[in-house]
């Protein structure tokens, strides 16, 4: 998931181009980008949606951030989304494994009264001071919870941090990403609200890779591409990838656990990235 698009529940207009763009994931946002008057028609709107067979047939993640478990329209959120096409639900405002497990709790009565067999996942956002804190207990509080997203808008934004500090945005992603790391889920980049600024969007993005992120947010079509690009490994990484796993393949034949490769000590924890890379490539 290299680029993971949000999409207005709103906006019913723009969710046939959302699909048909190069994103990886559609992600329809329930929160934030509808207001309360609207939640209902939007509910609506993007259930119809993630149950159709454009959304279906489309080789793409369905994803759907709902309302926090605190608000008057989860339960409602839940009962509407939770069905077939449905990929991850994304939870918002969640500060604790206790608040895991019961979102956990309400999406198996969900699946239950629409008969899924396909369990759904959970995108935990860490999006508040409480939540980076307890990021690693709610990453693995139950094996529902697929990866941890990275929200700096809340995280910074209240508490007077500069978004163009590099030094406060890196230690926010690598708490979150050792966070992830420890429960072995993934963990996927904040939103950049300068659409404008593709520079910005893409130095954001390299330092989220260089930390072991899988992909990064895009709130407008045009921050895709850049996510793709980021993303993606390159032919030089790919060809190096090869190369340790067969070396590794060979050091096994003979009994040895680290070898030399172009003047590097490899072993096992080298291998292992290796073999990640070309497998999500794949």
């Amino acid at each position: 998931m290299r680029s993971k698009l949000f999409v207005p529940g709103g906006r019913p207009e723009l969710f046939v181009k959302a699909l048909a763009s190069a994103a990886d994931a559609v992600s329809f946002d329930l929160e934030d980008a509808v207001p309360p008057e609207a939640k209902s028609s939007a509910r609506d709107a993007v259930a119809a949606f993630v149950g159709s067979a454009a959304m279906r047939d489309a080789a793409k993640l369905c994803i759907v951030r709902i309302n926090a478990p605190d608000s008057p329209y989860f339960e409602d959120d839940l009962r509407a989304v939770v069905q077939p096409g449905l990929s991850l639900l994304n939870i918002p405002k969640l500060e604790s494994a206790d608040a895991v497990r019961a979102v956990v709790a309400a999406l198996e009565r969900a699946e239950a009264l629409q008969r899924m067999a396909q369990p759904v996942g959970l995108l935990v956002n860490v999006e508040t001071p409480r939540a980076l804190a307890q990021a690693a207990a709610m990453a693995s509080a139950h094996t529902r919870v697929a990866g941890l997203q990275l929200g700096l808008a809340d995280l910074f934004e209240p508490y007077h941090v500069d978004r163009t500090d590099g030094a406060a945005v890196h230690a926010a992603m690598f708490a979150v990403k050792m966070a992830a790391a420890s429960a072995d889920v993934f963990a996927v980049d904040a939103a950049f609200a300068a659409v404008d600024d593709a520079d910005g969007y893409r130095a954001e993005a390299i330092m989220a890779r260089r930390l072991g992120f899988i992909g990064k947010t895009c709130i407008h079509p045009r921050q895709v591409a850049l996510a793709n690009a980021v993303f993606a490994p390159s032919p030089e990484e790919l060809a190096v990838a090869r190369r340790v796993v067969a070396a590794a393949a060979d050091a096994a034949r003979d009994g040895r656990g680290a070898f030399l490769l172009d003047g590097r000590m490899i072993d096992l924890p080298f291998v292992k990235r290796a073999q990640a890379l070309l497998a999500s490539h794949e």
